[in-house]
């Protein structure tokens, strides 16, 4: 096992945070925007994404604090489109959950045989942005 280094893991944690915390506000937003016969399902998907955006704030915050780091109050940049189709939508949130992938990739790296505990972690957020991309290209394919 090697040395973690704290200081690398901090900031890409707080990255991840204010990017999770992005997301409650992007998937919120566009919780609000749909439109068309099929809404009330996909408010509901939009929905349960903020939901899990901010349990994976809130989990990243408790790990930032119990590697004596400060979680952050900022949030990742966000630009508005002023695009509200349905496929709009769809395709900005695969944008944005290939961002969160690559992010989580980058933890599992500066992380590696350093903790275990963190690699799990990683690891697991990991798979769950993949399910997500699936989820999403799947969403997409009636539009192509």
């Amino acid at each position: 096992m090697q040395e973690l280094d704290q200081a690398k893991t901090i900031e890409l944690l707080n990255t991840i945070m204010e990017f999770e915390l992005a997301g409650v506000v992007r998937y919120t937003h566009y919780s609000l925007m749909v439109t068309g016969p099929n809404r009330l399902p996909i408010v509901a998907f939009f929905k349960a994404q903020a939901s899990e955006s901010l349990l994976h704030a809130q989990q990243v915050g408790e790990i930032l604090t119990g590697l004596d780091g400060h979680p952050t109050l900022r949030i990742a940049p966000m630009e508005e489109t002023y695009k509200h189709s349905v496929k709009d939508i769809l395709a900005e949130s695969l944008s944005h959950e290939k961002k969160a992938l690559e992010l989580y990739k980058n933890l599992l790296d500066t992380v590696s045989n350093a903790s275990v505990y963190l690699e799990e972690f990683a690891r697991g957020m990991i798979g769950q942005e993949e399910l997500h991309n699936l989820e999403l290209k799947k969403m997409l394919r009636d539009f192509s």
